[in-house]
C-alpha cells in the first residue's frame, strides 16, 4: 500500500506502482490516461481553511459568514456554473394522494414539479413511498435517477413517464430499467426511511444536443444566443431539481424535511455532491463513484481528469464553460475536490466507491476526504480518523465516511447495506 505525506495543502505520494491488472482503455478522446501511481505526482491542494486574501479561518462563524460563501462563488464560477434560486411560481400537484404498494409495505405518493405558472416547459415527476406503518414525519432517502421512475421500483401502480432518446431528441417510451436506478427501495422502508426518485432528464436531457428541451434554456436573457461562461450545466441543473424537490419535502407532513439524505451514482454522484455542498438544507449526502468533477481530485493525475471532461466529443456541458480553462492546467485551478467535500461540512457524507473503478480513482476520493476533514474537525465533527486508504470492504463510519467495495463502476447489492449502517449512525432522527 502507498504512503502519504499529508498537510492541509500538500499530498505527495510514494513511488509504487497500482495493483494489477492494468486498467483500460489509456487513451479517451485522444487523451491519454494514467493509471501509474509512480505518475500521479506532487500536488498542492487549495486549503479550505485559508480565506483569498490569505489570513486563516480558525472558527466557525468565520467559516460560515467568510470562507464558505467564498468557495462556493468559486465553483459556481469555474466548475459547475450559476443556477437561478427557487422559482417564484413553483407549484405541486399531488398525482397519487396515497395509495398502499409493495405488499402493503409502504405507501405510495405521487407528485408533479411545476416550475412556471403556465405550467410548461420541464416538470419533475416525483415518486416517493413512505413506511407503512410510520405514525410521524420520515426522514427521506432521496435518489436522483438515470432511468424512468416506472424502471426504479417494481410496482406496477406507478404512473410511466418517458425518457429523453438524444438520437431523435424527443421523449419515448423507456428501455428496461438501468442497474444504476434500481433502488432497494424494502430495505430502506424496513429501516424507517421514505424512499424518494425522479429522472433527471426531467430537468435537463443529458447529451449536447438536449440544451433547448431542458431547464437551462428557460433561463437565457433575452437576444442570449447560448450560456455564459459561467452559466450553470447540466450537473447544476440536475441539483437544482433536487432542491426542488425539497421545496416540496417542506410542504409534506408525512415527511421529515429536515432528514433527507441526497443520492446518486456516477454522474449523478458528482450531481449530489453540488446539490448537498450548494442547498444546505440537505442533512446528508451519499455519492456513489462521482470521480472527476466530483469527489476526486482534479490535482492528481490518474484516471479521468478534466481535460477528458470537458473534451468537445464528451461532457462540457454538464459544467460551466469556464471548466474547460483548467483541462491539461489542473495545477491552475482555484478549487478542487476537497473544496467541495468540505461545503458538506457538517453534515453526514458518504463516499462510496469500487476498489476496481480505477477511471474514477477511488483513491483520489480518499484523499480529497483526508484533506477536508479539518474542515469537519473544525465544526466539531469526526473526519476520517486516518490518512491510510483501506482495503475494500472496511467501511470508515464516521460524519465524513469512505467505502469501497470490491468492483467496479457503480453500486453492487451489498452496498445498500453500508447506506443503511452510514445512516443509523451519522443522521441522528430520532426514529
Amino acid at each position: 500500500m502507498a504512503l502519504f505525506l499529508i498537510s492541509p495543502t500538500v499530498i505527495m505520494q510514494a513511488q509504487t506502482p497500482p495493483p494489477t491488472p492494468k486498467p483500460s482503455p489509456d487513451v479517451v478522446a485522444g487523451i491519454p490516461v494514467n493509471y501509474d501511481e509512480a505518475k500521479a505526482g506532487s500536488y498542492s491542494l487549495p486549503d479550505a481553511l485559508k480565506l483569498n486574501n490569505g489570513k486563516p479561518v480558525r472558527d466557525a462563524r468565520t467559516w460560515y459568514s467568510k470562507r464558505r460563501p467564498e468557495i462556493v462563488a468559486m465553483f459556481e464560477a469555474e466548475q459547475y456554473g450559476r443556477a437561478p434560486g427557487r422559482p417564484q411560481d413553483e407549484s405541486f400537484e399531488i398525482v397519487d394522494q396515497g395509495t398502499p404498494a409493495l405488499n402493503g409495505k409502504a405507501i405510495r405518493k405521487q407528485v408533479t414539479i411545476y416550475l412556471n405558472k403556465e405550467r410548461t416547459g420541464p416538470a419533475i415527476d416525483l415518486l416517493i413511498y413512505l413506511p407503512a406503518a410510520a405514525s410521524k414525519p420520515v426522514p427521506m432517502f432521496f435518489s436522483i435517477n438515470f432511468g424512468a421512475v416506472q424502471n426504479a421500483v417494481d410496482d406496477p401502480g406507478i404512473k410511466p413517464e418517458t425518457v429523453w432518446d438524444p438520437k431523435t431528441n424527443t421523449r419515448i417510451s423507456p428501455p428496461a430499467g438501468r442497474g444504476f436506478g434500481r433502488i432497494d427501495a424494502g430495505e430502506l422502508l424496513d429501516a424507517g426511511f421514505g424512499v424518494a426518485t425522479y429522472y433527471y432528464g426531467d430537468i435537463d436531457p443529458d447529451y449536447p444536443g438536449g440544451f433547448a428541451n431542458g431547464i437551462r434554456a428557460r433561463y437565457l436573457k433575452p437576444g442570449q444566443a447560448e450560456r455564459a461562461a459561467d452559466d450553470w450545466g447540466s450537473i447544476a441543473a440536475w441539483a437544482w431539481g433536487m432542491s426542488r424537490v425539497e421545496d416540496y419535502f417542506e410542504t409534506d407532513k408525512s415527511i421529515d424535511a429536515k432528514h433527507v439524505v441526497i443520492h446518486g451514482v456516477s454522474r449523478l454522484g458528482k450531481t449530489v455532491m453540488w446539490a448537498g455542498a450548494h442547498d444546505q438544507r440537505f442533512a446528508a449526502v451519499i455519492a456513489s463513484c462521482s470521480g472527476e468533477g466530483g469527489a476526486a481530485l482534479s490535482h492528481r493525475n490518474y484516471g479521468e481528469t478534466i481535460a477528458h471532461l470537458t473534451a468537445p466529443t464528451r461532457f462540457l456541458y454538464q459544467f460551466a464553460a469556464n471548466y474547460a480553462k483548467y483541462a491539461g492546467f489542473p495545477d491552475t485551478a482555484p478549487m478542487d475536490a476537497n473544496l467541495l467535500i468540505a461545503l458538506i461540512a457538517p453534515r453526514p457524507l458518504l463516499l462510496q466507491t469500487g476498489s476496481t473503478d480505477y477511471w474514477s480513482d477511488p483513491k483520489g476520493e480518499f484523499l480529497a476526504a483526508v484533506a477536508a476533514g479539518q474542515v469537519y474537525k473544525l465544526l466539531g465533527k469526526e473526519d476520517l480518523g486516518t490518512d491510510v486508504w483501506p482495503a475494500a470492504g472496511q467501511p470508515i463510519f464516521h460524519d465524513l465516511s469512505y467505502y469501497m467495495h470490491e468492483g467496479g463502476h457503480g453500486m453492487v447489492s451489498s452496498d445498500w447495506n453500508i447506506y443503511i449502517e452510514f445512516l443509523k449512525k451519522t443522521l441522528h432522527t430520532n426514529q
